[in-house]
């Protein structure tokens, strides 16, 4: 059965394809393997195994975890899965690329859990290898009190409809507070709506930069990836480990 922590992930998450140009350019370049830090229920794992790339996917919801899992098995892809936290894993391997696409470094409650995590991360990377992650502002060049909400992302599953619309964005101390209007209709038009509010870390590309640094990393060119209708742009901060 698919859980709701599935389905909010596919609705919210799944349909954003805008990266993953630079994520397959990161793979080609670094070779492998690649870990996927926050990976959900796979969209950017699925996408670089189907490549031909050796793939770990992690994410701290084993009920997302499973679900790629079972995803990767019914199109006969290896992708090996961990359900942990990207603040405190030990996973016994190396690898040549990290990656936290979609602001993953921004949902780890601050600068306290972005340097273990950044820890945790060069621990598991050969020396010479890469850390890339995306890093959003959902008010960057909007005036305070001016932003405006993205589409609303929409999917059916099984004659059931789900939508989630970006209500309000607002600034709560050093975090960017997103609320989404979430609802789902049955087959049958039953309708049950509610707000679930996400919590965004606001940090700079330089100051992330500054963290990594005290965790072994240097820093390179960053990337970027475009905006759209639908979609905030990103920054992305490209980390040497040395």
């Amino acid at each position: 059965m698919t859980t709701d922590a599935v389905i909010w992930h596919d609705v919210e998450c799944a349909a954003y394809d805008l990266d993953l140009t630079l994520w397959r350019e990161l793979a080609e370049r670094g070779g492998g393997p690649i870990l996927d830090i926050g990976a959900g229920t796979g969209r950017v794992a699925l996408d670089l195994a189907r490549r031909g790339h050796e793939v770990t996917a992690l994410d701290a919801d084993p009920d997302l975890v499973h679900e790629l899992g079972a995803r990767a098995r019914e199109l006969g892809l290896r992708v090996r899965t961990v359900a942990v936290d990207a603040r405190s894993f030990e996973l016994g391997q190396e690898f040549a690329l990290a990656i936290a696409p979609m602001q993953v470094v921004q949902l780890l409650g601050g600068q306290r859990g972005r340097r273990a995590a950044l820890q945790c991360i060069r621990r598991h990377l050969r020396d010479g290898g890469v850390f890339a992650a995306a890093l959003a502002d959902p008010f960057e060049g909007i005036p305070a009190g001016e932003a405006v909400p993205p589409m609303p992302d929409i999917r059916e599953e099984d004659g059931w409809v789900y939508a989630s619309t970006p209500v309000a964005v607002r600034r709560e101390d050093a975090t960017a507070a997103i609320d989404r209007h979430r609802q789902s209709v049955s087959p049958t038009g039953d309708i049950s709506e509610w707000v679930a509010t996400i919590q965004l870390d606001l940090v700079t590309p330089a100051e992330l930069e500054a963290e990594a640094a005290d965790a072994g990393f240097v820093a390179r060119q960053r990337g970027w990836i475009p905006e759209s209708l639908e979609w905030t742009g990103s920054t992305v901060v490209v980390l040497e480990a040395v």
